[in-house]
């Protein structure tokens, strides 16, 4: 299989060159035209968001799914980082008066254990765990 992806690169690259086409321009473009199903279960909500920046894009699903898929292999793994994010800092200004009061009774709770550092401090690991 590698010996005729070779012969089908080389090829292309004659054909690109000369202009001539041969028998096995026919025998490429046929290897090329050959593709495998794949089912996948998606979110709802994330295929229909990922599907309307595609096509915003005007690139549809399979081709994105095929991109993907050639990354793996060009990267010899997942093309990106897979990790689990920092934890965001508590938004007070959506919380109820009843959560609000639970983080007071934590940071409370926190304090009499000694569970302090400086504020310098404090500010410095916001900036880093956050990056701002």
């Amino acid at each position: 299989m590698k010996n005729v992806l070779l012969l089908c690169v080389q090829v292309g690259i004659i054909k690109a060159e000369t202009g001539n086409y041969t028998d096995y321009e026919r025998m490429c473009d046929t290897m090329a035209t050959k593709t495998s199903n794949l089912y996948a279960r998606i979110e709802p909500e994330v295929k229909e968001e990922a599907e309307s920046i595609l096509a915003a894009l005007g690139i549809p699903a399979s081709n994105a799914i095929n991109m993907f898929y050639k990354q793996i292999i060009l990267n010899r793994g997942i093309p990106f980082e897979v990790k689990i994010p920092p934890a965001r800092p508590v938004n007070v200004a959506k919380l109820s008066e009843t959560e609000l009061d639970a983080e007071l009774e934590k940071g409370y709770a926190d304090m009499k254990a000694g569970k302090t550092k400086p504020a310098k401090q404090a500010f410095a690991d916001i900036r880093r765990d956050y990056g701002i």
